[in-house]
């Protein structure tokens, strides 16, 4: 059987491992669609609920959100233009607001999605001890394959013992 992938979905937390997962879906797109997917987490929307009152202004949720979300499109335009301005034809990007694993899983059923990209660590030890790598969930309930990204030297094995 040989499966035409169509769509790659490349989720970015705009930490140091975007790039790399930019990088191997392009290896693996050939002439598919890359859409950039980056979530910006309910975690975070929630604790500026909590100390709004204390910005000055009075900031709205609604536009805390909506500059979170200019903020990142213009990171991820960067990123593309530096690294993958020969490919920005065949890729485009979408910001959503929610639960990172619950909003990825959406995103591939509401975009027919073929395969998901990712890295297995991004932006805090701290969110995965208390809640659980979105990384990991998305592994286990995805409905179409999920490819790894890892730096090596990162994951490097001290020993050849498992």
């Amino acid at each position: 059987m040989k499966k035409k992938i169509h769509k790659i979905l490349a989720c970015v937390d705009l930490s140091d491992f975007s790039s790399m997962v930019l990088e191997y879906s392009v290896e693996l797109a050939q002439d598919s669609h890359i859409v950039i997917y980056n979530v910006i987490n309910k975690l975070d929307v929630d604790a500026f609920k909590m100390v709004r009152k204390d910005f000055p202004g009075n900031v709205s949720v609604e536009n805390f959100i909506k500059k979170l979300k200019t903020e990142r499109e213009r990171l991820l335009k960067d990123l593309i233009k530096q690294h993958f301005f020969e490919q920005k034809s065949r890729m485009s990007f979408m910001i959503d607001v929610g639960v990172p694993s619950v909003q990825i899983l959406r995103t591939v059923d509401k975009e027919n999605i073929d395969l998901i990209v990712m890295a297995n660590k991004g932006r805090g030890n701290l969110e995965r001890i208390l809640f659980g790598s979105a990384a990991e969930k998305v592994f286990r309930h995805s409905p179409v394959p999920v490819v790894s990204v890892r730096d090596r030297k990162i994951f490097k094995r001290e020993n050849s013992s498992c």
